[in-house]
């Protein structure tokens, strides 16, 4: 072989290892612009961020935590303490309601950045989302008829109970052995009662309370008994969300330090649930 003809020969090799050395790192920047926008996708903190606006749902017929005023706004405690969490972050709140029975499928489905609507954290809830930190402590009351006779829940072995759909008060009445009627949200639930469709209904304590002294009719209600199980409220956040989630158990810690959260729980509720 010529010296020409090794020249040519050794141009050709060198020409094809740029090329694959070219095309290797053309392989590598894609992979690696990849990685940088599916990060960029996954990073639920700056989904938000770039939207402008943190969405949170809850059922919207749940006073004194969230419910619908004679304005046709939502409001109450659990639409304040989302409007901190999102002044925090630097964003909008966009707090939209929905039947109870579908929000977490909601949230699944990634309708919501959260929902904010006095969600307890359960074993069976925490298989489908995460939860915050508890933002609040209540717990499960039975509010019936003040003439009805009834001042136990022992009482209501086969009676008519009108409970949320979907709310951990229907394992209440489940064991109390009652006839077991579910409802959109409390609003129905004691209205059945104050009409007398209903002999009980099993809420949440300060709910109850709250219909008592407001709800029209909620004079001829009384407690029947205390408490009859505690829960411990959280913000449910989508199983992907870990960088949202982190943002508001920081915020969430702050507001439990600073005294926000009481000052908003004393302002709506007269009392202070947040500490357990």
């Amino acid at each position: 072989m010529s010296f020409s003809q090794k020249s040519v020969v050794f141009v050709c090799v060198l020409s094809i290892v740029l090329i694959l050395a070219a095309c290797a790192n053309a392989g590598v920047n894609a992979k690696a612009e990849g990685n940088a926008s599916t990060d960029a996708e996954s990073d639920s903190l700056q989904r938000v961020m770039d939207a402008g606006k943190l969405t949170v749902v809850g059922s919207g017929g749940y006073p004194p935590f969230n419910y619908i005023d004679d304005n046709g706004e939502v409001i109450g405690f659990d639409v304040e303490v989302g409007q901190v969490i999102a002044d925090r972050l630097g964003v909008e709140l966009n707090y939209v309601t929905g039947e109870w029975s579908g929000l977490i499928e909601g949230l699944r489905n990634e309708r919501y950045d959260g929902i904010l609507g006095s969600m307890a954290i359960t074993d069976k809830r925490l298989q489908s989302v995460n939860f915050s930190e508890p933002y609040y402590y209540s717990g499960a009351q039975l509010i019936v008829a003040k003439d009805s006779g009834i001042t136990d829940p022992s009482q209501m072995e086969g009676k008519k109970i009108a409970v949320v759909t979907a709310t951990n008060f229907e394992k209440d009445a489940q064991a109390l052995n009652a006839e077991l009627k579910l409802y959109d949200d409390d609003n129905s639930t004691l209205m059945e009662l104050i009409n007398g469709r209903v002999d009980g209904v099993i809420t949440d304590k300060i709910v109850a309370v709250t219909a008592m002294k407001d709800m029209e009719g909620g004079e001829i209600l009384a407690l029947a008994g205390g408490v009859m199980r505690s829960e411990r409220i959280g913000i449910a956040i989508n199983k992907n969300d870990d960088e949202l989630l982190e943002a508001i158990n920081d915020i969430l810690t702050d507001m439990h330090e600073d005294g926000t959260l009481t000052q908003i729980s004393e302002k709506w509720l007269g009392v202070d649930v947040t500490v357990e």
